[in-house]
C-alpha cells in the first residue's frame, strides 16, 4: 500500500475530512515500479507544465470541431491566467470546490486544468442536468464557485445563487466562461505566469458525482495521483499512446470515461485531443476522418450506430478503438472488425474506480469476455459472504488497484466496499485463465446508450406528474442501446391512458432531470406488483419483459 504522501496542501479541508475512515475505506494496490510517483504531485502541472518542459509548448494539443487549434503553450498560458483570476481574484484556496458546467471544448478543459494547477477540487457536471439536480450537486459537494459555459447558464442560474451552503450562505457565485465574457477579460488582464500548488499526491483533487441506483447523489472523491494513474495503467497498456496520437470521442468530461479518454490520456503522451460539443454517432464518425483521429474512445451503442456509415467515410487514421459504459455485444465487435480491420478494445470501469480497470485487445481477445485485470489492479469473484469463488462460478465482481471508492461522507461507502474490496456491482464469471465474462448488473441501475440511469430518479420524476398515482422503472434489453428506461404507470382515477398520456409524461420527464433519462417506453396498467407489506417488486417487472 502506497504511504500517505506527507503534509497537505489544502486549507480548506472540507473534502478530506469527510473521506471513509479506514476500517471501509479501499485497500490501495501501489506498484512503486509501475507508478513511480513523488511524495509531492500535481495532476495539472504534470499533464500540462511538464510536457512544456520536455519541449512539446508548439504541439497541438486540443482542437475544436471547427478545427481550431491550442497549442500546449496555449493552453498553459490560458490555465495559469484563468489560476490566477481564481485565487487573486475570487480568492479561492486549495481544497475550495469548484463546479464546472459546459459541453465538451477547449474551454472546459482549460477550466478543469486551472483548478487542478491551483490546488482546487474540481466537480465536473453534465451539461444537461437540471436545476433541482445542480442544486443537490452543490449541497453535497459545498461548492464555492461555478464556471459554466455562457450558453449553459439558465439552469444554473435558477438554483446556484439561491442554493446556499456553509461557505457561500449568500449563494453560490456564478462565473460564465467562453468568448467575450468577464472572465475572458480578466484572464487577458492576468499574468501568464502561475505558481502551482504544491498539493499532496494524496490531495484530492475531483469530485465525480453519480447518481447510484437510488437517485441521490454520490460524490467520488479521488486523489491527484489517482489521476496520473489511470493514464499509466490502462491507457499505457491498452492504448499505448504517443505524441503523435489525435484522440476524439463522443463522452462528456464531466464522465470520468471522457475526462481519462479525452484530457488525461492524451495530455499524459503529449498526444492531442479533439473536444466535440455534439457527438452523435453520425458526428462522430464524420469528426473522425475530418480531424484524422487515431484513437476513438465511445460506448457500443455508438459503434452500432456508426456502422451504417462507415463505408462511406475513410477512417483508415483510425489505430485503437476502445468502448467502455456498458456491455459490448459479440455482433458489435465483430462488424465494427469487418468494417474497419480494429478489434474493439472493451474496457470494464467505474466511476467509484476513476476508470477502466478489466480490459484486453488484440490477439489477448477473447470473445464474450470483457478481458483480464488491467495491469496495477486485481480482480476476483466472491460470494455474498465475501468468500472467493472459484473459477466457472457466477459471483460478485471484487476489484482491488491504485484507485477505489471514496464517497464523500456517505453512508453506502460499506456497499461498495467491503474488507478493503471494491465492489462494482456487476454479476460475472471468472474462468481458469482469469478472464472476466459480464453476466448482469447486480443492481437497479439502467445502462442505456452508456449513460447510468437510476430507475428511481425517472420514478420520482413521473410522480410528479398530476395523472400519476404509481410508477415504476425498470432496464429492458434493447439490440441498439443496450437497454432501454421502461415506466410502468398506474394513471390516477379517472385519467384515461392513452398514446399521447404516453408523449405527455415523456416530455415532463424531460423538462424534470437530464433528458437522456426519460422513460423510451411507457406500459400502462392498473397496478404494480407488490410485497405482502407494500414494497414494489422490480424483479418481477423485468421477468415480464
Amino acid at each position: 500500500m502506497r504511504p500517505p504522501s506527507g503534509p497537505t496542501a489544502h486549507v480548506d479541508h472540507f473534502v478530506s475530512d469527510r473521506l471513509p475512515g479506514p476500517a471501509i475505506a479501499p485497500e490501495v494496490l501501489w506498484d512503486a515500479e509501475l507508478l513511480p510517483y513523488p511524495d509531492r504531485l500535481n495532476c495539472g502541472a504534470e499533464l500540462l507544465d511538464e510536457q512544456v518542459a520536455a519541449g512539446r509548448g508548439d504541439r497541438p494539443c486540443l482542437i475544436d470541431a471547427a478545427g481550431t487549434v491550442l497549442t500546449y503553450a496555449d493552453v498553459l498560458e490560458r490555465a495559469n491566467r484563468l489560476a490566477s483570476v481564481l485565487t487573486d481574484g475570487h480568492g479561492l484556496v486549495p481544497g475550495n470546490r469548484v463546479l464546472l458546467r459546459g459541453p465538451n471544448c477547449p474551454w472546459l478543459a482549460v477550466c478543469w486544468l486551472a483548478v487542478q494547477k491551483a490546488g482546487l477540487v474540481a466537480v465536473a457536471t453534465m451539461p444537461l442536468l437540471r436545476a433541482g439536480e445542480l442544486a443537490a450537486v452543490i449541497e453535497r459537494g459545498q461548492v464555492n464557485l461555478a464556471l459554466c459555459d455562457s450558453r449553459y447558464l439558465d439552469e444554473l442560474l435558477a438554483v446556484a445563487t439561491t442554493t446556499t451552503t456553509a461557505a457561500m450562505p449568500a449563494g453560490v457565485a456564478v462565473v460564465a466562461f467562453g468568448p467575450g465574457t468577464e472572465l475572458e477579460s480578466a484572464m487577458d488582464a492576468a499574468t501568464g505566469r502561475f505558481t502551482n500548488c504544491d498539493t499532496a499526491a494524496d490531495d484530492p483533487c475531483l469530485i465525480a458525482f453519480t447518481s447510484g441506483t437510488t437517485g441521490q447523489p454520490k460524490g467520488c472523491v479521488h486523489l491527484h495521483r489517482d489521476v496520473l494513474a489511470i493514464a499509466d495503467t490502462f491507457s499505457a497498456h491498452y492504448i499505448c499512446p504517443t505524441e503523435d496520437d489525435v484522440f476524439i470521442g463522443s463522452p462528456p468530461l464531466a464522465f470520468t470515461f471522457g475526462l481519462g479518454g479525452l484530457v488525461v490520456f492524451p495530455l499524459r503522451a503529449g498526444a492531442s485531443a479533439v473536444l466535440l460539443e455534439a457527438a452523435s454517432p453520425p458526428l462522430l464518425a464524420e469528426a473522425i476522418e475530418r480531424h484524422r483521429a487515431t484513437v476513438v474512445l465511445t460506448a457500443p451503442t455508438a459503434y452500432r450506430a456508426m456502422l451504417d456509415r462507415v463505408a462511406g467515410l475513410d477512417l483508415s487514421s483510425l489505430r485503437v478503438a476502445v468502448s467502455a459504459g456498458e456491455p459490448l455485444p459479440r455482433g458489435t465487435r465483430q462488424r465494427f472488425q469487418d468494417a474497419t480491420g480494429l478489434r474493439l478494445v472493451d474496457g470494464l470501469g467505474a466511476t467509484e474506480m476513476l476508470h477502466v480497470f478489466i480490459a484486453a485487445k488484440g490477439d489477448d481477445i477473447r470473445e464474450g469476455a470483457i478481458g483480464t485485470a488491467v495491469p496495477g489492479f486485481v480482480v476476483t469473484v466472491i460470494d455474498e459472504g465475501g468468500s472467493e469463488l472459484p473459477p466457472g462460478a457466477i459471483g460478485r465482481l471484487a476489484v482491488k488497484g491504485p484507485t477505489g471508492c471514496r464517497y464523500l461522507d456517505d453512508a453506502r461507502q460499506t456497499n461498495y466496499v467491503q474488507r478493503g474490496w471494491n465492489l462494482p456491482g456487476d454479476s460475472v464469471l471468472r474462468d481458469e485463465d482469469g478472464y472476466i465474462w459480464y453476466q448482469a448488473r447486480a443492481d437497479d441501475m439502467i445502462i442505456s446508450a452508456g449513460y447510468n440511469i437510476a430507475g428511481p430518479e425517472v420514478e420520482g420524476a413521473l410522480l410528479t406528474h398530476d395523472a400519476v398515482a404509481e410508477c415504476a422503472c425498470v432496464g429492458v434489453p434493447d439490440e441498439e442501446r443496450g437497454m432501454l428506461v421502461k415506466a410502468f404507470v398506474v394513471p390516477r382515477e379517472g385519467v384515461v391512458a392513452s398514446a399521447e398520456l404516453a408523449a405527455e409524461l415523456q416530455a415532463h420527464v424531460k423538462a424534470t432531470i437530464a433528458p437522456y433519462k426519460y422513460p423510451r417506453l411507457i406500459e400502462f396498467r392498473t397496478e404494480l406488483p407488490k410485497t405482502a407489506t407494500g414494497k414494489l417488486q422490480r424483479f418481477k417487472l423485468r421477468e415480464a419483459d
